[in-house]
């Protein structure tokens, strides 16, 4: 084996929660690489047995009888926060400890050499990393440094960061990270490209359904055939919180229920049972998706009772429905972010292990019209494989299949700034294609007003408050004039990179400031997001409600800025004086009364409008 890496292929690696893939661009294709037990997926498990430490398939065969000390689903607490609801629900169903580490991280507890050691995240995802290394480089021949790793589409900045480090941590040189539904695409655009020829190419709109074991993806593109082409992301949405492993535990809460209903025991703090349980029902979820009945057995599973149950296709799916039926809302969602009909989808592609599940290809099937679903790609693989083809085309490879390859990506929230009433006006709007610049003309909204203080959100709440604040700045030296008549202009700009740049200026003097914001600065929780986004459907009645009444007193102060400018040529009378104190009663009003409602803040301008028109 030789000692340097540079001249060794860089790999393409499926870091997933269940199992895990990687790929290399080998004799002129991709190859998937097989691990030391000829298997083409590795599990994502690691096991600490005694004083040794077991990865992939070791760990996994071991799982049942060691279930406290064997680790999976790190992809699901990585990145994420101890107090997040998610873990906190997870953490009930795993048979392994996590506590709260310092700054709210999770933290993974394991038996180890005698000793009670403490893990992040990071750290096991790292092992399983290493160990996909390990795989490539025993292929190869040869150290591998680089690699791209692939990530759920709708995972934030800060579970792309922590994705990230553990890759460092296992000693790659991470070149890219690339979503799991385009980097599937990229894979069924190379193997289209196989079929066809040049002047065949054609444009065509591609749903990859990506259903894996512990996250839910769906993104829509327009991709050019004929080479691997362009891939353009026209809307992304998923769930990363929602997958095969949510299935799984549906399951064993299934069973833990009948366990207790026949045994009247509760079979819930046996955490040793629940991973015998569990491993189990995932068997039998596999199962299920050719035959429709199977059987779950354990002998003694829990103070010396044997457990055995039929368990059907139709329970799976019974217990499961909702989790299906929010897929389908969400691909729905989707569609219509990316202003594409069902009839206009050309190919609907099958990613991850879950969408082997019947009842899931029988509703994709039906929400697209009996259309075949496309199943030529293998799902466990086809992540890994785009990923692959991503790496040779970073790290130089000359194959034009290579360098045609153009992906253009999406930003996943709106953005925009806080205006008067604290409004939340959108600049770039969720999926808008990345790179791009943006700007709008904004007007003062107070006489003589001097500065602006711009504020930047990210979000979909009407209110701007509701949103993520990600950064504020000032620009000073407005010309003094009355309200509305100096223009100013802030300008959004996205790189390549995803780096936010808000540039804002007076159009009148020129004069500019600028805010540069990083992924590192405007990181969300995965919580935080799907709040906004389920927020932004659940308050559409609310937003519309405080829309309105941002408006009414808008009008208020209007009739009020106007009134004031009709009675400054007045001559001195008493009902100029009566005017004045009914002006700076309205004024005092709107400043005592922000929760008024919006009849009686219409009720307020009727009013003032009766009393000063009088006199005109």
């Amino acid at each position: 084996m030789g000692k340097s890496g540079d001249d060794a292929p860089a790999i393409g690696i499926d870091l997933g929660t269940t199992y895990s893939c990687v790929a290399v661009w080998k004799n002129n294709r991709i190859e998937i690489i097989p691990n030391a037990q000829g298997y083409r997926t590795t599990p994502s498990c690691v096991a600490f047995v005694d004083a040794a430490r077991l990865i992939g398939d070791g760990a996994k065969n071991q799982a049942a009888i060691n279930p406290a000390n064997t680790i999976f689903d790190a992809k699901r607490l990585i990145g994420r926060r101890f107090s997040d609801s998610k873990v906190q629900d997870d953490k009930k169903l795993w048979p392994f400890k996590v506590i709260e580490g310092p700054s709210d991280t999770p933290k993974i507890v394991v038996s180890y050499k005698g000793k009670a050691k403490e893990f992040l995240a990071e750290e096991i995802s790292s092992m399983v990393l290493g160990k996909m290394k390990e795989i490539a480089e025993s292929y190869v021949g040869k150290p591998v440094k680089n690699a791209v790793i692939t990530v759920p589409a709708y995972f934030n900045d800060s579970q792309r960061q922590a994705t990230k480090g553990a890759g460092t941590i296992a000693g790659l040189n991470v070149i890219s990270m690339i979503n799991e539904p385009t980097s599937a695409a990229i894979a069924y655009g190379l193997e289209e490209s196989l079929k066809m020829k040049e002047k065949e190419k054609k444009k065509k709109n591609v749903v990859v359904f990506d259903l894996g074991g512990g996250t839910f993806d769906v993104s829509i593109l327009t991709m050019v055939e004929g080479d691997v082409g362009t891939f353009e992301v026209k809307a992304v949405a998923g769930d990363t919180h929602l997958g095969g492993e949510d299935f799984d535990n549906r399951m064993v809460d299934h069973c833990v229920r009948e366990f207790k209903r026949k045994w009247k025991k509760d079979l819930t703090p046996n955490k040793k049972a629940l991973g015998r349980l569990r491993c189990a029902c995932e068997k039998a979820k596999r199962i299920l998706s050719s035959d429709t009945l199977t059987s779950i057995e354990l002998d003694c599973l829990h103070e010396g009772i044997d457990f055995s149950m039929k368990f059907s296709r139709a329970k799976f799916e019974d217990i499961n429905m909702d989790y299906f039926d929010r897929c389908i809302k969400t691909l729905e969602a989707c569609l219509s972010d990316a202003k594409i009909k069902k009839p206009e989808v050309n190919e609907v592609i099958l990613v991850g292990g879950s969408t082997r599940i019947p009842k899931v290809q029988c509703m994709l099937q039906k929400l697209f019209y009996q259309k075949e679903l496309y199943k030529s790609l293998n799902p466990d693989e086809a992540v890994a494989y785009g990923a692959a083809v991503m790496a040779a085309k970073l790290s130089g490879n000359s194959d034009k299949r290579c360098q045609d390859l153009v992906l253009l990506d999406v930003t996943p929230l709106s953005l925009g700034i806080e205006v008067r009433g604290k409004k939340f006006n959108v600049v770039i709007p969720r999926n808008t294609p990345i790179p791009t610049k943006i700007s709008k003309i904004y007007c003062t909204t107070k006489d003589n007003q001097s500065c602006w203080e711009i504020m930047v959100y990210q979000g979909e709440r009407a209110k701007s408050t509701d949103n993520h604040l990600l950064g504020m700045f000032r620009i000073s030296g407005i010309p003094p004039a009355p309200k509305g008549v100096v223009n100013t202009i802030a300008c959004f700009e996205i790189d390549a990179s995803g780096i936010l740049t808000v540039t804002a200026g007076i159009l009148s003097t020129g004069k500019m400031n600028k805010l540069m914001i990083t992924n590192e600065n405007r990181r969300l929780s995965k919580q935080e997001i799907e709040k906004m986004v389920k927020d932004a459907e659940d308050y559409k009645h609310e937003d519309k409600e405080y829309k309105k009444k941002v408006d009414a007193f808008n009008a208020l102060e209007d009739c009020i800025y106007d009134m004031k400018n009709k009675i400054k040529n007045m001559a001195y009378s008493e009902r100029l004086k009566m005017m004045e104190h009914k002006i700076a009663d309205a004024t005092k009003w709107i400043e005592h009364h922000e929760d008024a409602s919006i009849d009686e803040v219409q009720a307020m301008k009727e009013y003032l409008e009766s009393i000063c028109m009088q006199e005109f």
